[in-house]
Formats: C-alpha cells, structure tokens, sequence
C-alpha cells in the first residue's frame, strides 16, 4: 500500500469521498469508509452559520471513530468569520480543515464564497491565511478550474493558496459555469501538479477503478477524489483499495443484488439511528434512488421511493425488488 501525507495526516493513496452537500452526512461517510475510502469529506458548513451560533450548523462538522480520517469542510467570504469557523471545527476533533471555493451554486456564490473565490484570488488568500493561522491540523483547499472558460486561473490560485498555508489542493477539473455538467478537464490538474510541491487531489468524472487509475497516470496527482459516482455506490471504493492507482486495480467485482441491498438497507439503518426515523426516511428517498441504478425495473421502484415515510415501506420495497428478481 502507498501512502502521502497532508500535513500529518498518513493517507492510503487510493481514492477519497468528496464533500458533497446533502449527502455526505454521518452514514454516508460511515459507508464509505467501510468499503475502502481512504478519507471522507463532510457536507460544507457556514462559517457565518458558526459564528452568529446557529444551532444546526455545527452538527455538518460532527464525526465519529469509523469516519477517520475526516475532514471538516468550511464555506464562506469573511477571514474573521473562516478563523472563528475554524476555531469552532477543531472542537469536533477532524483530521483535516477544507475550505470550501469551488461550489457553484448561486446561494453560495451569490454570497462571494464557494467558487465566487476564484474571482478574488487575493482574498482567497487572505481567508486561507487566516484559517491556517486559527488551525492546529492541515488545512487544505477545493478550487475549480476557473470561474468560466476565459477566466481559467487554476494554477495561481493553487499558488496562491500554497503561499498561503495550504497543506493540500483539491482540484475539481471544471468551471464553475459548467456546474457538473460536460467533461472535466484532467489536463487543468496535470497543470496546478506542475505549479505547486504541495500534494494535489485530482476530481471529476471518475466512475469506476480503471478511471482513478486513468487519473493517476494522466495528471500526476497524489490522490483521486470521487464525489456523485460513491453516491448509491460506495462499493466503488472496493475497486481501488489496495492500488496507487498505477498498478493496475484490484478486479473487484460489482455487487451481486443481495450485496447492494444490503449495503443499501445498512445505509437507511445508519440514517434512522443518526436522524430519527421521520427525518431519515424522507432524505432516504433520494439514497435509495441512487442505489437502484441499473436494476431490473428501476424506473418503477424510484417511483415509489418518492413515498417512503417509514422503515417498513423501505422494507417492503426491498422485498418487491427481490420478489422482481426471483420472477424473472
């Protein structure tokens, strides 16, 4: 097994669950964690949300034993606020504090943060700087390529962050105009790899283990991220563990039907014991869609995912599933 170090963080060098908001909570890291990701990423956290003592806020940083290493991701355009955030985070024992500035939504850069960063390079830095200073532990950064296509400026934002502090760089290969869609530019991390010595995480468009292989080989990169692919399918770690990405994957096969569902049931259980059965059930709907991808009869089963409320119609719809199989 190889490994790297973020600050002094040891890491697997296999590939690592991206910060994914409203969806990477508690089970899905825990899930993750369990079939082989060698870091996990919480959901995105208000920096403004911390410092003004929001009650929900602070639970995004939250993470337990078989979640480590973690890392607890922090958003917003203010240094004061990103040093108070960062103060409040380290509370919650992670591994690793990431700042958020590659996130495309317009009610995170509509506010200046998330990928709006890349627009203020020098108070990027700044808020780098002053997170570093308030931090004990490593932090690291998420950019993206640039804000569109004629304002690309990855490489001096991955200098100015490593100038700054920055123990790590996570390069999510797109504009923030492209959002998730079109292909990601994988040269753009080759790129930010020649122009900074500190280690750089390579993101977007890696499905399967043969991509985080590709990955590796194409950009030089010192880790692989994956974010919507583990989405429904944290057995995508299964593939990569035991490799560094270069020689070669480990053949691990897709799941059989028995394995998914339980992956998946084990995933609705994690939710209802961390949220509360009413709570879970609803943010269930959506997990469970993600995990019917490619099955026999899918299109009718995500219906009905739309009325889960209870543990019991979950588990009913698992066993209309089997029942599907075993028909035909």
């Amino acid at each position: 097994m190889d490994y790297l170090y973020i600050g002094n963080v040891k890491i697997e060098k296999t590939a690592v669950l991206a910060p994914m908001a409203g969806v990477c909570d508690y089970a899905q890291r825990v899930l993750c964690r369990e079939n082989g990701a060698a870091l996990v990423f919480g959901e995105m956290a208000s920096s403004a949300g911390l410092a003004y003592g929001d009650k929900k806020t602070p639970k995004l940083l939250a993470s337990g034993e078989s979640e480590k290493p973690f890392a607890a991701q922090i958003f917003g355009n203010r240094p004061d606020f990103m040093a108070q955030a960062t103060e409040i985070a380290q509370d919650f024992k992670p591994d690793i504090i990431d700042i958020n500035s590659g996130c495309p939504m317009p009610k995170i850069t509509g506010g200046g943060a998330g990928s709006a960063l890349l627009r203020t390079p020098k108070l990027l830095g700044e808020i780098v700087q002053a997170v570093v200073k308030a931090s004990k532990i490593p932090v690291t950064v998420k950019i993206r390529t640039g804000w569109d296509e004629n304002s690309i400026n990855v490489a001096e934002i991955a200098k100015i962050c490593e100038a700054s502090g920055a123990s790590a760089i996570t390069v999510h290969a797109r504009t923030r105009e492209q959002f998730y869609s079109g292909a990601a530019d994988w040269s753009r991390i080759a790129e930010v790899k020649k122009a900074v010595k500190i280690p750089v995480i390579g993101n977007g468009d890696v499905t399967s283990a043969e991509k985080c292989k590709q990955m590796y080989e194409q950009t030089g990169c010192d880790l692989v991220m994956i974010g919507r692919a583990a989405w429904g399918a944290p057995w995508i770690f299964r593939g990569i563990g035991g490799t560094s990405g270069t020689n070669g994957t480990s053949g691990t096969p897709y799941p059989t039907l028995d394995e998914r569902l339980e992956i998946m049931t084990r995933h609705i259980e994690l939710l209802i014991s961390d949220k509360g059965e009413q709570v879970a059930m609803k943010q269930a709907r959506a997990h469970v869609a993600k995990y019917l991808r490619g099955l026999r009869g899918a299109a009718a089963f995500r219906n009905m995912c739309a009325n889960l409320s209870t543990r019991e119609d979950f588990l009913i719809l698992t066993e209309k599933i089997k029942s599907n199989y075993e028909e035909n």
